[in-house]
């Protein structure tokens, strides 16, 4: 599978973005295609879960550890399900209308079918995915910045 990275300069603090994306259990409330989420240990660094993930008839489980640092990083480390491997990097700065989130994925499956499906579909995928994360964010926070002004946008690179 292709790497992906990509920036969005959102209107909320890096701290409030940390924590809407270190909050792995609530996964399932607002991201497409979880359709539940087991946390098995978490603390201020680390979270170990279980993620269930639905699509077009087909269903996985897939394991995680998720190391923190409040409030520039967080690292998803990938540690059992269907993958080859998945490396998920989140990094967030301040910016002076809010921050910038850096965010980037790269995996692969062990399956050859679902690596075929996933690349069929996995920009479209990606940006529904990132965008609930936005969604997410403007329902806890609001939609403006801490400085009360209205700023998003995103670059991309596949």
């Amino acid at each position: 599978m292709p790497k992906h990275s990509e920036t969005r300069h959102l209107p909320y603090t890096p701290e409030q973005m940390f924590d809407l994306v270190a909050d792995v259990g609530r996964y399932a409330e607002f991201l497409p295609w979880v359709s539940a989420m087991r946390v098995r240990s978490n603390s201020e660094t680390e979270t170990l879960a279980d993620m269930i993930v639905g699509f077009k008839g087909l269903r996985e489980t897939f394991t995680s550890r998720v190391q923190k640092a409040r409030p520039t990083e967080i690292l998803v480390d990938y540690v059992d399900g269907p993958l080859k491997y998945l490396r998920n990097e989140w990094r967030f700065r301040p910016e002076e209308q809010g921050c910038a989130v850096d965010f980037t994925v790269d995996f692969a499956f062990k399956n050859r079918m679902f690596e075929l499906i996933a690349g069929q579909v996995f920009g479209a995928a990606l940006r529904k995915m990132i965008g609930a994360f936005e969604t997410r964010a403007a329902e806890l926070y609001g939609a403006t910045s801490p400085t009360g002004s209205k700023s998003s946008s995103a670059h991309s690179a596949a």
